[in-house]
């Protein structure tokens, strides 16, 4: 009599992250698997190597740039609320931006990177808000609106800022004390309190080094989530409304799935990148590949935008100095994958072994 197929499923699992982190060095991970309702969780490593203390459901990773479809949440939220519209410019929701190239960007723009070529990161020397507005005010787009998407920590981050402005209170303050209860994540942070600074992992550097990520302008809004690959698999069920959440957040993270743009061979949405499904694997890696991160790619507007769609592949990646991060959702299939490392390992790797997990969760 053959084994059940959850059974064969993460008995690959298992066998596809332990090979994972043999090729990439990578100390602990924590992999989440939901398929039609039905989950499970594969902890291997450790949390940190000079302390040998194991990964667990407990353990806290940096999802760097996932946090980005977090961020979204919050806005589409705001707008589910009446506080903002995607076409309101940036000086609509601050008035020091008056006067600025960047004040007639639509919130739109920032959200998708096309507000004219805003760079991958700050520059060192802005560390606070005020050298923050001064470099925004001081910027000058090097493309029209519109027609080139450049990803940008600085774009997305002024984004979740506008939307927290819009909302009359600090971006902090709102995901911790609202959205992420409104998400039922209860593990999910941007500053992890003292009493769970011993979950907390210790991400590791290329030299070996035990490191966290630094503060930087506007890092909560682009990179700042700390959070358990259960939290983030509850996350990736609720926007496939497996574990549906009250009307207003379920509709607004529905909402993020939106295309607005073709970019290359995926679509820009809220936060999220999404595919038609099935994707190919390599499709994917293109999409998710350095080109797509570090060089401008011209942009197609979606006139009228794509409504979120069941038979879409949505996926994105984040990394910091010391960890790696993917998470990945089929909604036709109900079916999704978190990835969660302490390691910066290639984004090629996450996305090879996210795709064998959704082509055996599909059969």
């Amino acid at each position: 009599m053959g084994r059940d197929p959850a059974s064969l499923l993460r008995d690959h699992v298992d066998a596809a992250v332990r090979a994972a982190m043999e090729r990439n060095d990578i100390p602990g991970m924590a992999v989440g698997v939901t398929v039609a309702g039905r989950r499970f969780f594969a902890y291997q490593g450790v949390a940190a190597r000079d302390s040998g203390r194991r990964v667990d459901e407990d353990t806290l990773f940096e999802i760097g740039s996932v946090s980005k479809t977090f961020t979204a949440a919050l806005a589409s939220y705001a707008r589910e609320l009446g506080a903002l519209s995607l076409y309101d410019t940036a000086a609509v929701h601050w008035s020091a931006l008056a006067g600025s190239p960047i004040a007639d960007a639509r919130l739109l723009d920032l959200a998708t990177y096309t507000a004219g070529g805003l760079p991958l990161q700050f520059p060192d020397a802005v560390t606070d808000e005020a050298e923050m507005l001064a470099y925004f005010r001081e910027w000058q787009p090097a493309f029209p609106p519109g027609t080139q998407r450049v990803y940008s920590n600085p774009s997305i981050g002024l984004f979740g800022h506008l939307a927290a402005r819009s909302m009359g209170k600090p971006f902090r303050e709102l995901m911790e004390a609202r959205l992420f209860p409104l998400l039922r994540l209860s593990r999910t942070y941007l500053q992890v309190p003292a009493n769970r600074m011993d979950d907390y992992a210790w991400g590791h550097a290329r030299d070996g080094r035990q490191v966290r990520v630094s503060p930087g302008a506007l890092d909560d809004e682009a990179y700042g989530v700390k959070t358990t690959a259960a939290d983030l698999l509850r996350f990736v069920e609720a926007q496939m409304g497996v574990r549906p959440l009250d009307d207003r957040p379920q509709r607004a993270l529905a909402a993020t799935h939106t295309g607005y743009y073709e970019a290359g061979v995926m679509t820009q949405a809220l936060g999220w990148e999404t595919y038609p499904h099935p994707a190919p694997l390599e499709r994917l890696l293109e999409g998710n590949g350095s080109d797509m991160a570090l060089k401008p790619q011209p942009a197609t507007k979606l006139v009228p935008p794509r409504p979120a769609a069941a038979d879409v592949l949505v996926n994105k990646t984040g990394s910091t100095n010391g960890f790696g991060a993917y998470a990945a959702f089929v909604p036709s299939l109900r079916a999704g994958v978190v990835l969660l490392a302490n390691r910066n390992y290639p984004n090629a790797e996450r996305v090879r072994l996210a795709h064998g997990i959704l082509q055996r969760a599909g059969r």
